[in-house]
């Protein structure tokens, strides 16, 4: 642990509460103020409470409910048992909380092992047999793992559920509840979400204990630093205008969403012949195919990255300039996900969406939805 400096002695994140080791890991990663979910939520886990979160991607979740979970432990205690728990729906996700488990809990020699399916699980063996204390990981694998003896929660003090709708999306929300029959019933527990559908609702209702609940965006509205503009499109023109909006000035870092896997492979070949460097992120690709892509995206080596729903949730990557829904999503809260991807950190972002004839309807709903209308471009899409 480095000397105390004034900076840590004067820092707003010790004035919520937090001891200096923790102050002066998030001062050595760069960060200097608590965002509102921060200010909000680290004195709530501190406290011990149960606490239901409803946030987007983007607000500084993460450190939210990590600081404080890392000083609640009190470090290492010797036991050599699994006191944390996170799940979370994706591989990536996973693995940017196992990031941030090892940055800000440098100083606090308690370790971690991150679980997650689509590869060999041999590795994450050899992780948990150095005994973390701190457990990430995505509900299918770890139920494997539990199944084969290999992970035991017994002794496990706090339980943390993240992107808890995405969860219910992707089919999780079943393995969650297994998982859960298998923890202490004394526990603190946190569930965020970035919407409250019904059954998340009702999971948080049987599983928190007198939570407080923690709200930084309404629930299903957008960033007011994401500019939003539709294009009514013809489908078969949706190609073309793809192009041309990329091509536009102050594109830097383009996320571009489809509807299908097959979809998403098929735009990035499009742009590919067409000279823009692009590529596809999915379901179907290897894990380490999809870290490669993910790595070259925040490098900007390829700063198109076409990507479906799932595949994108999880993936936090700075400077995104845009966000271009190429299909309109079947579930208007997806759209809220989506454009959360840009215009974070209150950064200014845009959000470009096609819509054909069959997705007037898609339209209605999200602009219910976000409680408000998306204003219309109407220039023709050019061939460049």
């Amino acid at each position: 642990m480095p000397v105390l400096s004034e900076a840590v002695q004067a820092s707003p994140f010790t004035a919520l509460g937090l001891q200096h080791a923790l102050v002066q890991a998030v001062l050595d990663h760069g960060y200097d103020q608590p965002t509102p979910i921060q200010q909000q939520t680290i004195p709530i886990v501190l406290s011990g409470r149960d606490l239901l979160g409803c946030a987007q991607t983007g607000t500084g979740k993460t450190a939210a409910f990590m600081l404080p979970t890392i000083q609640r432990l009190g470090g290492s205690n010797g036991s050599g048992r699994i006191r944390v728990l996170v799940l979370t729906p994706t591989r990536e996700l996973a693995l940017q909380i196992a990031q941030s488990a090892e940055v800000y809990g440098r100083y606090s020699g308690l370790g971690h092992a991150v679980i997650y399916g689509g590869v060999s699980q041999r590795g994450q063996e050899q992780s948990l047999a150095q005994r973390p204390e701190i457990v990430i990981a995505t509900p299918g694998r770890l139920l494997d793992l539990m199944n084969q003896g290999l992970v035991q929660l017994g002794a496990l003090e706090v339980l943390i559920l993240d992107e808890a709708d995405t969860m219910l999306d992707m089919g999780f929300i079943h393995d969650v509840r297994r998982i859960i029959g298998q923890v202490p019933t004394k526990r603190q527990t946190l569930l965020f979400s970035a919407t409250m559908p019904q059954a998340i609702e009702s999971l948080a209702r049987n599983i928190l204990i007198d939570p407080l609940s923690v709200s930084v965006t309404p629930q299903a509205t957008t960033a007011e630093t994401v500019d939003q503009v539709v294009y009514m499109v013809a489908k078969a023109d949706k190609p073309a205008l793809l192009r041309e909006v990329l091509r536009v000035a102050g594109v830097e870092r383009a996320l571009v969403f489809t509807r299908t896997k097959h979809g998403a492979d098929r735009v990035a070949r499009g742009l590919l012949r067409d000279g823009v460097e692009a590529a596809a992120i999915h379901g179907n690709k290897s894990q380490s195919a999809r870290e490669r892509v993910l790595d070259a995206f925040r490098r900007g080596a390829t700063p198109v990255l076409v990507a479906t729903d799932i595949a994108a949730r999880g993936i936090d990557v700075r400077g995104v300039s845009h966000v271009v829904n190429y299909d309109l999503p079947m579930v208007a809260e997806s759209y809220v996900h989506r454009i959360g991807r840009t215009g974070r950190a209150g950064a200014e972002g845009r959000a470009i969406s096609f819509c054909d004839i069959e997705e007037r309807r898609l339209l209605r709903d999200i602009e219910r939805t976000i409680g408000r209308r998306i204003a219309v471009n109407t220039r023709e899409a050019t061939e460049n």
